[in-house]
């Protein structure tokens, strides 16, 4: 549930909330009166980055409060992450900026405000989940209704994310897509289990058979029909085991997240759909559970994609590209002026650039510095990597068109990559994202957990694009 913005008439009767850089510290004391310089003094408040100190009333409350901003330059520099830890620290009341920030910095201080009141509490009870919360009035000249537009698509991919396979697996996928077009007039065709076949989604059935849970592939459309395609595919395996090339059980504690993609690009759909951006939108996302059982296809299987060419099976556990195969061919005969695809796709990305920057791969390689320099000043960073054709060689098959790992440790980011590109038009405007869609460590309005990333970065460039 997010925290509605109190209004604008609201701030005469809020504590105020002074945001100090390191250098700007002593100038703002010298304004102040003695006893608040003794106060910040006594508390060893030196405008630390995160450091919030409540600064006292006459009548033993709290006044108000100061923000450390750290080495922060200029307040253009400020973002999201300056803001989200104050909703936890700062105790219940209502909190108004005592100075106004420039336009772009006053939006990212209130989504980061949203994002950081985010908490995961289904399993909770009501008992261990705090009743009350600080609350902000909305900040002069912030882009609230963005902020507020972006922080309910990221809570909606942080909470499926964050849910357990056992309550969120294909069909509660495929749920929240039919809702989300239930919700915005759109069309949602769900093609479930043997009927895979029939309607050309074979390596999407074959990953999914094993499952009880029976695959499904999800197609949703929304816009006018002459408008420019964009189309967002999302690798959508609910939970993977790693299939007969069985995981070891520390790699599988997490693969509940291993639908990241799709609720990333569910999220992004979301942001597309409530900021009315002027294209024809199509989501596809393959939704499965890669299970161990009778029916599992097996290493050294030879299996034939919607495309029509022929995937050896090098590894079980490289099933997420995949079924995106199959999604990025349906996706490609609508052509598509954009196509995206969004996946939780390897563990080589997190080893090149660890959980916090997702990999970006683009055909024009422009299109990926436009996502980097976007995502840059929208605090959702990306870094572009190369689509090298000189490890082509290495998903070669002596059975089948290609293999679907290479027999090399290297580059195992990239050589997903190049598996993609085999089922996109060389001459497609695309981008594939090999995200983690998960916070390592906690930090300030990051704690441990599903983190829906991407989605803003790509938001701004689509609208930048096509409205």
């Amino acid at each position: 549930m997010l925290s509605e913005f109190l209004s604008p008439d609201r701030a005469g009767a809020a504590r105020p909330l002074w945001l100090l850089a390191e250098a700007s510290l002593e100038p703002w004391l010298a304004e102040q009166p003695p006893a608040v310089q003794a106060w910040v003094r006594q508390n060893g408040f030196r405008a630390e980055r995160s450091r919030v100190l409540p600064l006292p009333s006459a009548a033993g409350g709290v006044s108000g409060a100061v923000v450390g901003l750290g080495p922060l330059l200029s307040l253009d520099q400020l973002t999201i992450w300056h803001a989200a830890g104050l909703p936890a620290k700062l105790g219940p009341g209502a909190y108004a900026l005592a100075e106004p920030l420039p336009v772009h910095a006053a939006t990212q201080f209130a989504l980061g405000w949203q994002l950081g009141s985010y908490r995961y509490a289904r399993y909770r009870s009501p008992a261990a989940v705090p009743s009350e919360s600080a609350q902000l009035v909305a900040p002069q000249g912030a882009d609230v209704a963005y902020a507020m537009l972006a922080a309910a698509a990221c809570t909606h991919a942080r909470d499926w994310i964050n849910s357990p396979a056992n309550d969120f697996g294909p069909a509660e996928l495929a749920d929240a897509a039919a809702q989300l077009a239930l919700r915005f007039d759109a069309e949602c065709q769900i093609t479930v289990g043997d009927d895979l076949r029939a309607a050309g989604y074979p390596l999407v059935y074959e990953v999914g058979k094993a499952s009880v849970r029976q695959p499904r592939l999800i197609d949703l459309r929304a816009g006018a029909a002459n408008a420019p395609r964009v189309t967002i595919v999302g690798k959508g395996v609910c939970f993977d085991s790693g299939g007969l090339d069985l995981k070891p059980s520390a790699a599988m504690l997490l693969m509940k997240k291993d639908m990241g993609g799709a609720a990333c690009a569910l999220a992004l759909a979301e942001m597309l759909l409530a900021g009315g951006a002027s294209i024809r939108l199509r989501v596809l996302i393959p939704a499965v559970e890669n299970a161990v059982g009778g029916r599992a296809f097996r290493p050294g299987d030879v299996l034939r994609s919607r495309k029509g060419c022929t995937v050896e099976i090098g590894n079980t556990d490289a099933e997420g590209r995949l079924i995106l195969a199959d999604a990025l061919a349906a996706a490609e005969e609508d052509d598509p002026a954009l196509l995206i695809d969004l996946a939780t796709l390897t563990g080589a990305a997190r080893v090149a650039l660890g959980p916090e920057l997702p990999a970006v791969y683009s055909q024009p390689e422009s299109l990926a510095e436009q996502l980097r320099d976007v995502g840059q000043r929208e605090c959702d960073p990306v870094w572009p990597m190369p689509l090298w054709a000189g490890y082509e060689d290495d998903l070669a098959s002596k059975l089948a068109d290609c293999n679907n790992v290479s027999s090399s440790t290297f580059a195992g980011s990239i050589i997903g990559a190049l598996f993609l590109r085999k089922f996109v038009s060389p001459a497609r405007n695309w981008l594939h994202v090999d995200l983690y869609g998960w916070n390592a460590k906690d930090r300030p309005g990051r704690p441990v957990g599903a983190e829906a990333q991407c989605v803003r970065a790509l938001y701004q460039l689509i609208r930048h694009r096509y409205g």
